[in-house]
């Protein structure tokens, strides 16, 4: 068994502006679920599927400002490309953001709702990823994060040290998901993963299987859903979706 990343869900004042924001920042297309929901995917593309981590754009009622665990990380690829995508974000409503980077090659912005992301500078290993370079997430951990990960999902361990893990989909396609080691308070994410069982899979099962390997159920206030709410062992949230 094992559970697939398939999106990246965002909590929002209005989803409907903040995914207009996203889908221009990415190029890729506008949907929706339902009333406050906003889905935001490439043109053309056949849901779920590797090649793609597509972002949800969730509204709750004043979602609280706190240091962001997880943050996404685009792909430029060259300097002039990096250059015009920054402006590009900064016309959309994008903002410089200080998180103490330092004099570093990459860009660090922030959304029009003020979550944290990163315009990197041209690197050969995202040439192949589409927009979204990595999902990257803070933790104390990496190599008991991707102890973790590796097992939740089925995707491929391709680097780990003290510092940080790297995994990518068994498929060698889409963005890559990274664990840097970082002092991080435990607080409510406005940013979390969502995995989804294969079709015909157990998602009772899957998420027993999960808790055996660390996670603990989290109350996020979600009430009946058909999603169930898991921490991973180091607080993250996460979702397990109904499989399909």
């Amino acid at each position: 068994m094992a559970l697939r990343l398939v999106q990246v869900n965002v909590k929002a004042r209005d989803d409907s502006a903040l995914g207009r924001f996203w889908a221009e920042a990415l190029g890729w297309g506008l949907s929706s679920e339902g009333p406050g929901v906003t889905n935001i995917e490439p043109e053309g593309f056949t849901y779920p599927d590797p090649a793609a981590v597509c972002v949800d754009v969730v509204i709750v009622p004043d979602p609280e400002t706190v240091k962001y665990r997880v943050h996404l990380d685009l792909a430029t690829t060259s300097a002039a490309h990096q250059a015009e995508l920054v402006a590009r974000l900064k016309d959309l409503g994008a903002t410089p953001a200080d998180v103490g980077q330092g004099d570093v090659p990459w860009t660090v912005l922030a959304d029009p709702e003020g979550n944290v992301f990163c315009v990197l500078e041209p690197r050969e290993v995202y040439r192949d990823t589409g927009p979204i370079a990595a999902v990257v997430v803070d933790c104390a951990d990496p190599r008991a994060m991707a102890r973790f990960w590796g097992e939740a999902t089925d995707w491929t361990l391709h680097e780990v040290t003290d510092d940080h893990a790297v995994l990518r989909s068994a498929a060698g396609v889409g963005p890559y998901l990274e664990f840097l080691r970082t002092p991080v308070p435990t607080v409510w994410n406005r940013v979390h993963l969502d995995l989804r069982p294969y079709p015909g899979d157990d998602q009772a099962a899957e998420v027993a299987r999960l808790e055996a390997l660390g996670a603990t159920g989290a109350d996020v206030g979600q009430g009946d859903v058909s999603w169930r709410c898991l921490a991973d062992p180091e607080g993250n949230e996460f979702c397990v979706l109904a499989p399909g």
